[in-house]
């Protein structure tokens, strides 16, 4: 069973965290040998109780971690009350890019531009100053290739744990209904 005290820790941990928090980095906080499933349990227990009192916080698993979040109901209000005047959206280009990112890591910017069919130099430069994306090394072949991966700051951008979470782009697509002869 978790104490009051461990679980008001680890609420204070994630309250004032800057990002995604693991276990083990709450484990390391308090003074006491707890394990990374008493840890897990807590943070789930927290993160139920949230969601049933309707809170204005909830807790969200993100880039292998837990943070804290908002729910998107409030999201107009919050822009308003911190005079954010409009979101930063992403173009349908940086979309496309990013997605065959995100589904062919690592990929290159060759393959990128042979997917799309049009050079996406340009957007691929705006994504890695978004840090949406990232240099992920050289492919051994000729001319050595840059190649490029999602980040940390992507997953948190579309609130997914891992990479892997993504849906598989073979299931997105509708199947055709056969046109009745």
């Amino acid at each position: 069973m978790i104490d009051d005290s461990l679980q008001a820790l680890i609420e204070a941990v994630l309250l004032t965290a800057r990002g995604p928090v693991t276990s083990d980095a709450i484990s390391l906080a308090t003074d006491r040998e707890i394990g990374e499933g008493a840890i897990e349990e807590a943070i789930s227990g927290l993160a139920a109780s949230w969601e049933e009192a309707e809170r204005g916080v909830r807790l969200e698993r993100s880039a292998g971690g837990w943070r804290c979040v908002t729910p998107p109901q409030f999201d107009h209000y919050l822009r308003t009350f911190h005079g954010i005047a409009s979101r930063q959206k992403l173009s349908q280009a940086a979309l496309e890019v990013l997605a065959i990112v995100a589904h062919r890591q690592p990929v290159t910017l060759p393959e990128i531009n042979f997917i799309r069919g049009t050079n996406s130099s340009a957007v691929a430069r705006t994504l890695l100053d978004r840090r949406l994306i990232r240099l992920a090394g050289r492919k051994k072949v000729v001319g050595k290739p840059f190649l490029y991966r999602t980040t940390k700051e992507f997953l948190l951008h579309f609130g997914l744990e891992r990479a892997e979470d993504l849906p598989d782009p073979e299931d997105l697509v509708e199947p055709e209904v056969a046109a009745d002869a």
